[in-house]
């Protein structure tokens, strides 16, 4: 009736959809490229908070090369006006030129930081990802770039604001400490896995006709 696909290779759910013309597929990662379902859910963990997609500030950091997690959230902002997104990561790992060009033609406004002192203290949301492994040929670059950002509870303390959120998609190899996890604003282990299920839930209900 459907198929959920996720495959390493980048556009391949597309090949997979102008094939199976009959049958919805679902993209839940293809490679380094998208994946939509976890910017749905990580679009509404923020509507949950803010009560709004627009006018918003946020803050992402980590793998924004190849995190498709990333990708998929900056296009879903991008659909909504008056949106600012603080890219950190490391000079290696900045978002591709024609990934950047794309979204700020959309309206997305786009700053690219290197250093956690340029984080603005007004986010309304702060998206930390990890640096990914699998996506590197040389194991001592990644060593070298994998903790260069660390979200800690005195991180939080001197660039976050009280009414912010601080999401993941997980899973996290060290780039958040435990620490963080009692903290009320993170939401990585709560309202994010929890809106998770209810979202797909939708989407497939959705697909299948089930609902209008």
């Amino acid at each position: 009736d459907a198929i959920v696909l996720r495959h390493p290779e980048k556009g391949s759910a597309q090949k997979a959809a102008n094939t199976a013309s009959y049958v919805p597929i679902i993209n839940a990662g293809d490679g380094i490229g998208e994946h939509p379902t976890q910017a749905l859910l990580d679009l509404y963990t923020i509507f949950e908070k803010t009560k709004t997609l627009s006018g918003l500030k946020g803050l992402i950091a980590g793998d924004i090369k190849n995190g498709r997690t990333v990708h998929s959230l900056l296009e879903g902002l991008s659909l909504h006006p008056n949106n600012t997104v603080y890219l950190l990561s490391p000079e290696q790992l900045r978002l591709q030129k024609t990934l950047f060009e794309k979204l700020t033609e959309k309206g997305l406004k786009i700053v690219e930081i290197t250093k956690a002192t340029d984080i603005p203290k007004d986010c309304n949301f702060w998206y930390w990802t990890r640096v990914q492994k699998e996506r590197f040929k040389n194991k001592e670059e990644y060593e070298k770039l994998k903790n260069r950002f660390i979200a800690t509870p005195q991180l939080l303390n001197k660039y976050g604001n009280r009414d912010m959120i601080l999401m993941h998609p997980l899973p996290r190899v060290g780039e958040i400490t435990e620490e963080v996890d009692k903290d009320p604003r993170a939401v990585y282990l709560k309202n994010q896995i929890r809106n998770g299920m209810y979202v797909r839930m939708a989407l497939l209900a959705l697909v299948l006709g089930k609902i209008r």
